[in-house]
């Protein structure tokens, strides 16, 4: 599934610097100003412990992660919906993602410039969400009045879509985010269709220095921005992009290392790639044998058809059932002869909601 979050913030607060180290590629990362202008897109491999574990299991000749997509925005500034640093391109940009990761510069060095002349992370927050408010303001009023007098005129669809379009304008004047309107489902589908910016789910990322990264709670502006991200309901992942970025270019088990020097258990970009997916409500289910260990992208709530769709559309069109154990029934009983023995194997038809976690074999016939 082809689902993607696009990491936004000012200019100079360390997003290309986290893009390097979470795709493992090499962006532009200057210090100054739109030093990023084209999108960069990455996919990276989604941190999943289980894979592993099937793999000592199976042994299989080829081993595949599921994936998340990340996409580098150039950095906004204050105007940039009305054009200011070429605005309306990035707001462009960030439309078409699905989440937004909103990278929030918490370190102070006088070596990196500030476009705004200094460190405060709630005002540079605000001018991020101002200029994304600002972007769907303009389109739902340019949308409201095409429609207007059809919705006077009594057209029931209309004017269906227009309560909806009153309720989020009136939401965005109040500088409230359009994800914070309550609207029931038929509404919801509505408003998805305007591709809101303050629609979108948000994580945010505080990028801290390398010496508050233990313990951030020691930084004031981290402090901030946590009071922040708990009043909205929003994650929080601290961060420091410059070890992050040296972690990215290490093996595995030296990365444990550096890990556990630093007294971390899990490196921030392993949180931010698993919130994000987790944010999306995405889950993950498995084929498993001797060729092949693989894990697999769903969105919760899909039935056993649609997650056979995710490996071939051949294999939704013919679906018959599906035979599914789950991986804490494995990790229980260590083998699927054992699975089957303590009746664990079950035959699934086309009503069966698949559960994260679920090692699938599908049969089908086309």
């Amino acid at each position: 599934m082809a689902l993607t979050a696009g990491i936004v913030g000012l200019p100079n607060v360390g997003k290309s610097t986290l893009f390097n180290a979470i795709t493992k590629s090499q962006v532009e990362a200057a210090n100054y100003p739109f030093a990023t202008i084209k999108p960069n897109i990455g996919v990276v491999e989604v941190p999943d412990e289980r894979v592993e574990k099937l793999v000592n299991i199976f042994n299989p000749r080829k081993t595949i992660y599921t994936t998340f997509e990340f996409t580098d925005i150039a950095g906004l500034v204050k105007g940039a919906s009305h054009g200011e640093g070429l605005g309306n391109q990035f707001l462009s940009n960030i439309r078409e993602t699905d989440a937004i990761v909103h990278v929030v510069r918490c370190f102070k060095d006088d070596d990196v410039s500030h476009v705004e002349g200094k460190v405060d992370a709630l005002r540079d927050i605000e001018i991020i969400n101002l200029e994304l408010g600002i972007a769907d303001l303009q389109s739902l009023e340019n949308r409201i009045t095409k429609i207007e007098r059809k919705a006077q005129a009594k057209d029931k669809d209309a004017l269906v879509e227009y309560n909806v379009l009153k309720k989020l304008i009136d939401a965005l004047k109040a500088d409230k985010p359009a994800r914070s309107v309550e609207l029931n489902k038929d509404e919801q589908l509505i408003a998805k269709n305007f591709n809101l910016l303050t629609n979108k789910p948000v994580i945010y990322v505080a990028n801290v220095s390398e010496e508050d990264i233990k313990d951030p709670m020691e930084n004031d502006e981290y402090r901030k921005v946590k009071e922040l991200a708990d009043k909205e309901s929003n994650n929080l992942i601290a961060i420091s992009a410059k070890i992050e970025e040296e972690l990215s270019l290490l093996e595995k088990d030296e990365k444990q290392m550096f890990l556990d020097d630093l007294g971390i258990k899990e490196s921030g970009l392993d949180r931010v790639i698993k919130s994000a997916y987790s944010l999306l409500n995405l889950q993950t289910f498995f084929t498993v044998g001797e060729d092949e260990v693989r894990a697999w992208t769903f969105k919760k709530g899909m039935s056993a058809p649609e997650c056979a769709g995710v490996i071939h559309t051949d294999f939704q069109r013919g679906f018959i059932k599906a035979e599914t154990y789950n991986y804490e029934d494995l990790m229980q009983y260590k083998t699927e002869l054992s699975i089957k023995e303590h009746g664990k194997l079950r035959q699934e038809g086309k009503e069966y909601l698949v559960k994260d976690g679920d090692i699938i074999f599908f049969k089908f016939n086309v």
